[in-house]
């Protein structure tokens, strides 16, 4: 059976299965409501006192924590946000259902997560309280993600017969939150990237090849989880050509390696084998290889930190790889529509937000004005102070000139200026 053909089974196990994989972050979910600790995603002007609770928005929004408890008593394939995250694509999975919980624990003040909460009974009250609490804590795309979710999992309580559909359409008309942040992360420099590949060419145990590979596969624009699925039959070493079929929202395509990246992944290959499987393994702390494993999405960001430390690199996610990917690329001239291609985007807008070239234009422009001070060096006089600096509190004015008092170098209002203008005044009196 193929690597990527539908999981076999009722749907009930395919439920059951994604609800055990995604049930590990509900804890850190809820401590991530309690805790007080700005995050990557979360607005930094937003400021609360160490340790203090969360308020349960149920209670702002007039029920109490008894209404909105019992949905652990559902069958996970009659639960609404199971079968929400148990039809996403796998890719996805993860970050959903930590919305969710995110979302059950501030409801319940932490009391529940994502799979003890009866979502049916959430009404527009409960669901608009949750989006003006979000949109006060994160940043505008963090919040629009956590109200996907939240729809999503409504639609499903409908679908299941849980909820009528006039409480879904109420419950679910939440506007999004608009407005725009800089993007988290960043991208990596030149010599950042030499540094990580000269890291793993000096790195003699099988994690050199396996690490340089897994750099490249990032660099060409794959997002974590599509490293992690990728198999060998995916690679097309006479072309250098990778299938990607792990996209995100079950998307394929085709993704070219040249030069250093098809090397890398030469090696890795010359050290792995032909074994078919995953194309990427783990390698234990002794540098053995686990043969036809699979490394998981958080496997992968740990070998990307693991091997940035390594090199002296400050540090970076592997998204920021893929950002480097499309600036690098934008910056050298690639058609936009092209790159959207390469890196699975269902739209060029989405490729834009990665796009440098507006960034180097508006410091170009910055770098037309200058400001006139060219600084100088003060030397202390015998009391220990800065000859001819000037005291605090004293607004010191350049030394200009009765006759160029009026240029334009004058600045105005200043002693000289003044002095100017009484005389002129003056003379325009007595005339």
């Amino acid at each position: 059976m193929s690597e990527h053909a539908p999981e076999p089974g009722p749907a009930s196990l395919r439920v059951a299965d994604a609800t055990r994989q995604d049930r590990a972050g509900a804890t850190n979910a809820r401590a991530d409501v309690e805790s007080v600790q700005v995050s990557a995603d979360r607005r930094p002007d937003v400021e609360s006192s160490a340790g203090a609770p969360v308020l349960a928005l149920a209670t702002i929004a007039g029920a109490g924590l008894a209404e909105l408890s019992g949905g652990e008593d559902l069958p996970a394939d009659r639960h609404p946000a199971a079968v929400y995250v148990a039809r996403l694509a796998p890719g996805s999975r993860r970050a959903m259902r930590q919305s969710l919980d995110t979302i059950a624990a501030a409801l319940t003040s932490g009391r529940a997560d994502a799979r003890q909460l009866a979502w049916h009974r959430l009404r527009y009250q409960h669901t608009a309280a949750v989006r003006a609490w979000l949109a006060a804590r994160y940043r505008p795309a963090t919040v629009n993600r956590h109200l996907a979710a939240l729809r999503g999992t409504l639609s499903e309580a409908w679908r299941l017969g849980l909820m009528d559909p006039e409480a879904l359409q109420r419950a679910s008309d939440l506007p999004a939150v608009r407005g725009e942040a800089v993007p988290p992360g960043r991208a990596l420099s030149r010599g950042e990237l030499r540094a990580l590949f000269a890291s793993c060419e000096e790195d003699s145990s099988p994690s050199g090849p396996r690490d340089a590979a897994l750099l490249a596969a990032l660099y060409a624009g794959l997002r974590r989880s599509e490293a992690a699925g990728l198999d060998l039959a995916d690679y097309i070493a006479e072309t250098g050509t990778l299938t990607v079929r792990a996209g995100k929202g079950g998307k394929e395509r085709l993704v070219y390696l040249a030069g250093g990246a098809r090397e890398a992944i030469a090696a890795w290959l010359t050290s792995r084998g032909i074994t078919p499987g995953p194309l990427f393994w783990p390698v234990d702390k002794s540098g053995r290889r686990m043969p036809c494993r699979r490394l998981s999405s958080q496997a992968v960001l740990g070998i990307v930190r693991a091997r940035a430390h390594k090199a002296g690199v400050p540090r970076f996610s592997p998204h920021d790889l893929r950002r480097t990917f499309i600036g690098d690329l934008l910056d050298a001239g690639a058609d936009i529509a092209t790159v959207r291609g390469l890196v699975g985007h269902a739209n060029v807008q989405t490729t834009a937000r990665y796009d440098r070239r507006g960034e180097h234009a508006k410091r170009r422009a910055a770098e037309l004005l200058d400001v006139p001070y060219a600084g100088r060096t003060m030397r202390p006089d015998a009391g220990g102070h800065a000859v001819g600096a000037t005291p605090p509190g004293v607004v010191a004015y350049p030394k200009v000139s009765s006759t160029s008092a009026n240029s334009p170098d004058a600045i105005p209002g200043s002693p000289q200026q003044r002095r100017t203008g009484a005389r002129e005044a003056r003379e325009t009196k007595r005339q």
